[in-house]
């Protein structure tokens, strides 16, 4: 884990206060829970924003054993 500083306004940190005393969990756990759902909504860090960044013309899938076993 990384370790971090942010500056929040007044209302914010009242917000995460409370949500912290509410759910019994530190407000660090509760930043990164909101960052992890955020990051799934705009797939930031998901595969299906990675899907079609590489392309290999060589193959098509259906020659995989040749591939594998370094077959000709």
């Amino acid at each position: 884990m990384y370790r971090t500083q942010i500056l929040l306004k007044e209302k914010q940190y009242e917000f995460l206060k409370r949500l912290s005393e509410e759910e019994k969990k530190s407000i660090s756990q509760i930043l990164r829970e909101i960052i992890e759902s955020y990051s799934k909504k705009s797939k930031v860090y998901s595969l299906s924003s990675l899907a079609g960044i590489l392309e290999d013309t060589e193959s098509d899938g259906g020659d995989h054993d040749k591939w594998i076993y370094n077959k000709k």
